[in-house]
């Protein structure tokens, strides 16, 4: 990838700190290394495009993708900062509307004007059978503390199904997060496998291995997975009532 990507930590906030040209063929791996900071479920993304020019401006539709997928799972913001005055120009007519602010410090302004404390539960879980059991656990703990009672079957399915894909093909240790947003209750379960799930519509109903996914397919509103650094994240949100 010709241009840089940094990433750093602010806080509970990541910034990815871009420098070069932006080519079509930087689009891909750019994209990637996006998504993967979006796998670490930050407070918010800032996007520091101060070092950053368009060679070719078709490439800017991987903030697109990285901009939607965020407004998917995990639901964190992503702030674009300091673009260049003819970079402001192309993203300002892109598709999609994508928040532009002068300085990464006026970003960080705006979003300590907002205050986004969201309410989360993590657990670390070995790759063992008993993991299902403790993983529904925590979720039936953490619904009932988010008073959703009515969540507490479809997430329980969801994170038992994660959880065992995790233990049948990754072999690693996973981390259950469980997040609560305005509309949604997020799940996700992280590994050490970077392979992705098998996609629910690829699955034959004949075939008895990877149905999981079609339960988690059926019951949940949106769900996904995202490379993560060192692995992956197989996500699910599931609509409050």
């Amino acid at each position: 990838m010709a241009i840089q990507c940094a990433v750093s930590v602010d806080g509970a906030k990541l910034v990815a700190s871009l420098a070069g040209g932006l080519r079509l063929a930087d689009r891909a791996a750019l994209q990637e290394q996006l998504l993967k900071c979006l796998a670490d479920q930050p407070e918010a993304l800032l996007v520091d495009l101060s070092a950053m020019w368009v060679d070719q401006p078709p490439a800017l539709s991987s903030f697109t993708v990285v901009q939607r997928q965020a407004a998917q799972w995990p639901g964190t913001p992503v702030l674009f900062c300091a673009p260049r005055p003819r970079t402001r120009e192309l993203l300002s007519t892109a598709d999609g509307r994508l928040p532009l602010y002068p300085t990464v410090e006026a970003a960080l302004a705006h979003l300590d004007g907002e205050p986004r404390t969201v309410p989360s539960i993590s657990e670390e879980l070995l790759p063992v059978t008993g993991s299902t059991r403790h993983a529904r656990d925590v979720t039936t703990d953490a619904c009932a503390r988010w008073e959703l009672p009515d969540l507490v079957a479809p997430a329980s399915l969801i994170v038992t199904e994660l959880v065992a894909n995790v233990i049948d093909h990754a072999h690693t240790m996973m981390t259950l997060r469980l997040s609560l947003r305005q509309r949604y209750l997020n799940i996700a379960v992280r590994d050490g496998s970077p392979r992705p799930p098998v996609p629910a519509a690829g699955l034959r109903p004949e075939i008895a291995s990877g149905r999981g996914l079609l339960l988690v397919d059926e019951l949940a509103y949106r769900w996904g997975h995202l490379p993560s650094n060192g692995g992956k994240v197989v996500w699910a949100a599931l609509r409050r009532t």
